[in-house]
């Protein structure tokens, strides 16, 4: 054999041992997620999380219970969390992505007027191992993309920020039995995302991808349970449902958490496809079993403590996607298709 050849080709193998082709090039094929964690009670599910060997996990807020305005105590709470042996065991075996909710943000259902946002959003980055001259470090909100596969198979995640500019929750002028205290506010200010953030996400759906998984820790489908949801700012999700037709996104799945409940919920004739709402959550925070109004629910309830599996199937051109919900051994109970 040629000597350069046999050298290209050792160099070529140790690019991929050191991972830094695979990493780009690799096709992802198994993604997990999930939300609502109390970072001082124990934490067996991830045994569960490493057994279903995902490529990447995705943490969807309430990571911690910081609810705090002390900022010495949020990065103890955020450094217990990181200290978790089963968590750490994660990490070390796929790529984490995250976003917050209201709880690791700062204060129980938060939004724009929470005090310490520009405090917390540098702990909060910390915690991820985020450079500190990063260009995430000098933008308001901890919003973000990355794409991640070779062509025809690349998979692009979209990390929404929904408390930093949020605006505050109205109340409703009656709370209904069996919903939470939380009604529609149809001003034109009322903002989940604010302006940057909307000018970014609509450059960021007309990039490139096969898939687009787009993580936001509150319910974009399910509206109307009177608790935290797009559907309390009405015109800001119609916003975001036009905004996806407008770019013409495909493939497009969204990550949510905050109920401590999970559930699976589809939406259908706004898009060409039905658009799921995977909602995986808690991992360790969870509710008694109830009743929660949501007309879009694909089956039933789950009560109990539970993460969340996408299953990738790149076989033919389009790829299919299983969405999963996974009690605490990474047993499925809850299960839905869609073909892209």
């Amino acid at each position: 054999m040629n000597r350069r050849l046999v050298l290209s080709l050792s160099l070529f193998a140790g690019l991929l041992l050191s991972g830094t082709i695979s990493a780009a090039e690799k096709p992802l094929c198994t993604i997990a997620f999930g939300s609502c964690l109390k970072e001082t009670r124990p934490q067996p599910i991830w045994e569960g999380v490493i057994a279903a060997k995902p490529d990447v996990f995705v943490l969807l807020g309430d990571n911690i219970y910081g609810d705090t305005r002390d900022m010495k105590k949020l990065k103890g709470k955020w450094d217990t969390f990181a200290a978790v042996p089963g968590f750490k065991k994660l990490r070390s075996d796929c790529r984490l992505l995250a976003i917050w909710d209201d709880h690791d943000y700062g204060e129980n259902d938060a939004g724009i007027e929470y005090p310490k946002k520009v405090e917390s959003q540098q702990i909060f980055l910390d915690f991820l191992g985020e450079p500190k001259d990063s260009a995430r470090r000098k933008t308001p909100g901890i919003y973000d993309s990355v794409t991640i596969g070779p062509k025809g198979k690349r998979v692009q995640f979209i990390l929404l920020d929904t408390r930093y500019f949020r605006t505050a929750l109205k109340r409703a002028p009656k709370r209904e039995k069996g919903k939470g205290p939380y009604g529609p506010n149809e001003s034109d200010k009322a903002e989940i995302l604010g302006e940057a953030q909307w000018k970014w996400l609509e450059k960021t759906l007309r990039k490139p991808a096969d898939l687009r998984i787009i993580a936001s820790s509150i319910q974009v489908v399910s509206t109307t349970h009177g608790w935290e949801t797009w559907g309390n700012f009405p015109k800001e999700r119609e916003r975001f449902l036009e905004l996806l037709k407008k770019t013409k996104a495909n493939g497009a799945v969204i990550l949510s958490g905050d109920r401590h409940s999970s559930e699976i919920s589809k939406l259908d004739g706004v898009l060409p496809y039905p658009l799921f709402d995977v909602t995986a959550s808690a991992m360790n925070q969870r509710q008694r079993p109830g009743e929660e109004e949501n007309p879009h629910r694909v089956g039933d309830l789950y009560f109990s403590e539970n993460f969340g599996m996408l299953k990738i199937n790149w076989s033919k051109p389009g790829p299919r996607v299983t969405m999963e919900i996974r009690d605490i051994a990474g047993k499925m109970v809850r299960t839905a298709q869609v073909a892209f």
